[in-house]
């Protein structure tokens, strides 16, 4: 019987490769499954052989920590040379976002505020 070991949804193309490409180093057996047309499934990592399961989570929990004690280097890095990008710096990159969010949220409020109003009033 299989079991899941690894969910794809919102996970980068690359580590999705490396996923792959360090089952099949280890001789684990898996397959996997897509979100479907509409999204609705889970995209994941199954192994076929359930007795395989906990090793294989084991390797992926460990390729997890590696790649993000190896993000946090890359952050400081880039921290320390100052290309690291700030909130400010996607403020001045995408100022109509910035617009579109404010005036979605200010909508929301008016709205919101209102409702409560008139049921006060």
């Amino acid at each position: 019987m299989s079991a899941l070991v690894f969910k794809l949804r919102n996970v980068p193309e690359d580590e999705a490769t490396d996923i792959r490409e360090l089952l099949s180093r280890n001789n684990i057996d898996y397959y996997e499954t897509s979100a479907g047309n509409w999204g609705a499934s889970l995209p994941a990592i199954w192994v076929k052989d359930r007795t395989q399961s906990k090793h294989a989570i084991a390797l992926i929990e460990q390729y997890e920590d590696e790649r993000a004690q190896q993000a946090r280097q890359d952050y400081l890095q880039q921290k320390a040379a100052g290309n690291s990008r700030t909130l400010l710096d996607v403020i001045l990159h995408e100022p109509l976002r910035l617009l579109a969010y404010a005036a979605v949220i200010a909508f929301i409020l008016y709205f919101s505020l209102r409702l409560v109003t008139d049921f006060a009033g």
